[in-house]
């Protein structure tokens, strides 16, 4: 077996039970199962764990293209393709302008000041694992960020770890729009 095919894709009626009403719901939701939901099925706990720390992290407070700025910081980080394409189309729904997409899959500073004050502090919470000078939350802050807005950074570093982890080890390719039925 081939690195690209260890990681069975999944159908709501192949998957595990523990999986089964997770793929519908995506399946209503997108009308589709994207190839890395369909593959990180064969754990139950992975894809619920995923889809409920994720639906937390959009509950935050940060606002949505600061989440986004979270998730495109960690997801080209780890070089996550699948999700930063999913991210990249997300941005652009929400309005952001190419410039700041591109800034963010090139690792450059953006544009915004607010958002390159979450960019900033989330490779900063990255690279010190949590352990941040003063003058790195300080600056965050500065933004107009709060202290509950530091701690769901991590929250989203943490969710979008697990997921950009997660998609590279089953090798999820940013495909999509196509029944996983046909590759099982």
């Amino acid at each position: 077996m081939s690195q690209q095919t260890m990681f069975e894709e999944y159908t709501p009626a192949s998957a595990p039970a523990g999986s089964r009403r997770a793929l519908e719901r995506i399946e209503r939701s997108l009308g589709f199962v994207p190839a890395a939901a369909a593959r990180l099925a064969g754990s139950p706990e992975l894809l619920d764990g995923f889809q409920r720390l994720s639906g937390m992290f959009e509950q935050s407070t940060l606002d949505p293209l600061a989440r986004e700025t979270v998730i495109m910081t960690v997801a080209v980080r780890n070089d996550c393709q699948v999700c930063v394409a999913m991210h990249t189309a997300k941005l652009a729904a929400l309005g952001a302008p190419q410039a700041t997409v591109d800034a963010m899959c090139g690792q450059r500073p953006l544009d915004d000041e607010r958002l390159e004050a979450v960019r900033r502090f989330t490779l900063a919470v990255l690279t010190s694992a949590g352990a941040v000078s003063d003058a790195d939350l300080s600056d965050f802050l500065a933004h107009g960020h709060t202290r509950r807005n530091a701690l769901e950074v991590v929250l989203g570093i943490g969710t979008y770890t697990m997921s950009t982890f997660a998609n590279r080890l089953v090798r999820a390719p940013a495909n999509e729009r196509r029944d996983p039925a046909q590759t099982a």
